[in-house]
């Protein structure tokens, strides 16, 4: 493959309109981070040595698992080899995104950073769900779109076909469309070319006090917390007094540099560049995603428009298994709340897990991620319970009571609950229309409307219940259509539904780590379901012992553990019956004691079995 090793003007002296922002964003697995390793060799920046595939995508689970999970920004020199520009060296800011609909926080957060954006299909499977979602949020921010089509040297590849299919959503013509092989770098200088001739320059005032928005931050043990900004006014140098506008916090920058794609030092970034800046803050809060860092000295007084916090959509429970790790584990979610600003957490406790925290998600990959990360970069062994959702529940008496564990849910006489609800977009070939339209409505999912984007695909658009889709919707629809539906979903607001809070008595006690909120016409599935796991999970005690789901005081599932049983007629060789029957009923007087007094013992194992939600995450892959 050609290479044109440039050396990019230094940072700080980049003239801005020579300066090109834009991201890669497409569906997952559409090819977004090999496209951007062939740009890393085009330009030159990465050696032929050192490159391996997936350049940027730094942890080991984006490596393992074939996603990305953070969006990482690279600084590129390019000159241009066709066009009016030819011959003029550009300096590029790209940034590669992530795909996954439980990252949409991430590439929104890239945007607000870019003036263009590649949108990337496969040629092979054509515009997916969150292709859409994606194109949409690029919109939204007012970006320029450069449309694209990859995989090209693959034999099933249907260029002309998907070229129209997005022609007719861009509006564009289908001559417009991009074709690029990321695999063997057919095509990628062109659309280089196409990014310095398309994308607008950045647009600031260089004079003005300085102004940048925080996109990103990490932790770093040694150097503290790393913050990625892009400059919209003036410019920020090696060992100013910065302050961030939010918070209000005087910082000096101890260095200040460019992504190229390893950090580089430099003297200052200016209007239009992106970098990042060190202050050798330890403390995680202080550095914002969204926040506008100023001059501390005659700084700006307006700050940018940041970006809206995302709702949490999942809620879970994670707890150490060793109780004594509890402070590790605060900790550590102080430090991956800074690398992914879409976590929140609370602390909670639990009569059968202790001390722990009620973590909030964007979607179950991003609760396994998550888990992942925390098990793995923190050394630390945990558990996490059932994901659920958010309720409202409204008593008669008018107050209201915000449910995000079932162990909250209110006794007395309830109105009404609310539960959130999902506009969910399937795009699918049109021969599955009748099984995807049988599984949503048995997850209670209403049609909101139907439309072809050609001949033999089709996007349905549906109202779902949250908590239908967030646990196993995506695998049965994928199971259904034969992989080839794609799913993409967005908050719409809450519902009034009929649902009622499923209970677990173990020996009449209810246990609250097994309860559930679940709707009516499916308690009693999940009542007995739970009742026969549990049958398995649990031990023989020395007395009989019922397990028990109940809706209120109805119980509508039992099973039961058999007691062990001694055999007490073992040292009977003969004699009368009556002194048989006199030890069987002084055995059976023990018991009945034993059952008055007693407590069933239920080992951590059998919490971890019934409450763990350790599924392989590829099976939420979108």
């Amino acid at each position: 493959m050609p290479q044109f090793p440039v050396t990019a003007p230094p940072p700080g002296r980049t003239d801005p309109s020579i300066l090109r922002n834009f991201c890669i964003i497409a569906h997952i697995d559409h090819g977004k981070s090999t496209l951007a390793d062939r740009m890393l060799q085009l330009t030159g920046v990465v050696e032929g040595r050192a490159m391996r595939a997936q350049y940027l995508d730094r942890m080991d689970i984006e490596r393992e698992r074939g996603i990305t999970i953070k969006s990482q920004a690279v600084r590129l020199p390019w000159t241009a080899t066709s066009g009016d520009s030819t011959g003029t060296t550009f300096v590029l800011n790209m940034i590669d995104t992530p795909g996954h609909v439980d990252f949409t926080y991430e590439v929104s957060r890239s945007l607000e950073a870019c003036e263009g954006a590649v949108l990337l299909v496969d040629s092979a499977q054509g515009i997916e769900a969150q292709t859409l979602a994606n194109l949409y949020l690029a919109l939204e921010a007012d970006l320029h779109i450069i449309p694209v089509l990859n995989k090209i040297d693959l034999p099933s590849a249907q260029p002309e076909k998907y070229a129209a299919e997005i022609a007719h959503i861009i509006g564009c013509d289908a001559d417009d469309v991009l074709r690029v092989s990321a695999k063997t770098g057919e095509g990628v200088e062109a659309l280089l070319n196409r990014i310095v001739a398309e994308v607008p320059a950045p647009k600031g005032d260089p004079d003005a006090a300085p102004r940048a928005l925080i996109f990103d931050s990490i932790y770093d043990t040694y150097r503290g917390v790393v913050t990625y900004v892009r400059v919209i006014d003036g410019r920020l140098s090696h060992r100013d007094r910065i302050k961030m506008m939010s918070t209000g916090a005087v910082h000096e920058m101890l260095e200040v540099g460019v992504i190229a794609p390893e950090p580089t030092k430099a003297t200052e970034i200016a209007v239009g560049e992106v970098g990042y800046l060190i202050t050798g803050v330890k403390e995680v809060r202080q550095s914002r995603v969204g926040d506008t860092v100023t001059s501390a000295v005659r700084g700006a007084t307006e700050a940018l428009g940041g970006y809206r916090h995302p709702n949490p959509m999942v809620y879970a429970g994670l707890y150490p298994m060793d109780g004594d790790d509890y402070p590790t584990l605060r900790d550590a979610l102080d430090k991956l709340q800074l690398n992914d600003a879409a976590l929140t957490y609370e602390p909670e406790t639990s009569g059968a897990l202790g001390f722990g925290f009620r973590c909030g998600f964007l979607g179950l990959l991003h609760m396994e991620i998550v888990r992942e990360r925390l098990e793995r970069e923190f050394n630390l062994d945990l558990i996490s319970t059932a994901p659920n959702v958010v309720y409202r529940v409204v008593m008669e008496d008018g107050s209201e009571v915000t449910v995000t564990n079932p162990s909250e849910y209110p006794g007395g006489k309830i109105a009404e609950v609310y539960e959130p609800v999902v506009r969910a977009t399937i795009l699918s070939p049109s021969d599955f229309i009748g099984v995807i339209m049988d599984l949503c409505q048995t997850r209670r999912g209403s049609l909101q409307g139907m439309e072809y984007l050609s001949a033999d695909r089709v996007e349905l658009r549906y109202v779902v219940p949250l908590a239908e889709i967030v646990f196993d919707f995506f695998d049965a629809l994928k199971s259904r259509t034969k992989g080839y539906a794609s799913l993409d979903y967005e908050p719409i607001g809450e519902q009034a539904s009929d649902l009622v809070k499923v209970d677990v008595l173990l020996h009449g006690d209810p246990v609250d780590a097994f309860s559930a909120i679940v709707h009516r016409d499916t308690a009693y599935s999940y009542g007995v379901g739970l009742a026969q796991k549990l049958k398995d999970l649990i031990p023989r005690q020395q007395f009989e012992v019922p397990i028990q789901a109940a809706i209120g005081a109805r119980v509508i599932a039992r099973e039961t553990i058999r007691a062990i049983r001694k055999d007490v007629l073992a040292k009977c060789y003969g004699g009368d019956i009556t002194r048989k029957r006199k030890l069987l009923e002084k055995q059976k007087e023990g018991k009945k004691r034993m059952k008055m007094v007693g407590r069933v013992e239920v080992p951590q194992e059998a919490f971890i079995a019934a409450l763990n939600t350790s599924e392989p995450a590829e099976k939420s892959r979108r």
